[in-house]
């Protein structure tokens, strides 16, 4: 799919919010311990994602739970490339991105067709990703997080955590239009879940409406995340589908452009009753 494309997607009424499916192609990811880690699970769980309502698959080769350690570049191109490869070569008609903080990773599978880059570092940890966009025209998610995956949750501290991930946010897309990214395929992420408290991530998606006030479109993550399983008392995050509902309903709700999910038919649900809501069928 061509950043043209991509940008009719995004801003097509009929198709908004986009839902991202999660596809994590490594053997240690929180929410799915390895389901899909080898090329013929991943592609079989992508064609499904397609099938069950999927916009957009996220393929990432390097779990980012709290506690996690890098990954070498090299790692994650041998388990991602064969992956894009095959999805690609059935014919979804879904947008790819790849969930990478490293500019050769994601410069190897923007070579297979995938369209978009999604750096939960924000272009900090390897800033010649944000050139790669530039020059390529690939449009660029830029997350929000306190520390690293390793030490995110370590007692992560804000005065306002909106008004500072918002400041993050608004600073690191003036760096990478600076950089040469067209401020339109600019999107931004609050990073739910990513250094933050329980209380963190509330205040984040109850004031949501500011964060997606920045003129960017906005990317929520909440899916089967850890506070959800907090309120609810619920340890494993495969049943956290309820909690991650209405976070999801809310998110649409308050200015999300995308919601990226793990159980894509149930919140593609979601999307579809919320956009109704909004926008009645005829109007």
């Amino acid at each position: 799919m061509s950043p043209d494309q991509f940008d009719a997607w995004l801003r097509d009424p009929d198709r908004r919010p986009l839902v991202m499916g999660v596809l994590n192609v490594t053997p240690d990811s929180f929410s799915d311990g390895g389901q899909f880690y080898g090329t013929d699970a991943a592609v079989a769980r992508a064609e499904a994602m397609a099938a069950e309502g999927a916009d957009w698959i996220d393929i990432g080769g390097e779990s980012t739970r709290p506690g996690s350690r890098p990954v070498e570049p090299v790692e994650q191109i041998r388990r991602v490339v064969p992956v894009v490869k095959a999805i690609r070569g059935r014919g979804l008609n879904v947008i790819l991105s790849i969930d990478t903080t490293r500019a050769a990773v994601a410069s190897a599978v923007l070579a297979e067709g995938v369209s978009v880059i999604n750096d939960i570092s924000a272009g900090r940890d390897d800033p010649p990703v944000l050139q790669l966009a530039a020059r390529t025209g690939c449009p660029i998610i830029l997350m929000h997080m306190q520390g690293t995956p390793a030490t995110m949750q370590v007692a992560p501290t804000y005065q306002d955590v909106t008004a500072e991930v918002g400041q993050f946010l608004q600073g690191r897309a003036q760096v990478a239009v600076a950089a040469g990214v067209a401020r339109e395929r600019v999107l931004l992420d609050p990073g739910i879940g990513f250094g933050k408290t329980v209380s963190h991530n509330l205040q984040l998606l109850r004031r949501l409406p500011e964060l997606a006030g920045l003129g960017y479109p906005l990317v929520v993550g909440a899916s089967r995340k850890g506070f959800i399983g907090k309120v609810l008392g619920q340890s494993d995050p495969e049943r956290r589908v309820y909690g991650t509902a209405a976070t999801v309903a809310w998110s649409v709700a308050n200015g999300a452009a995308v919601v990226r999910v793990h159980d894509v038919e149930p919140m593609s649900q979601v999307v579809r009753i919320v956009r109704a809501i909004q926008h009645p069928p005829g109007d």
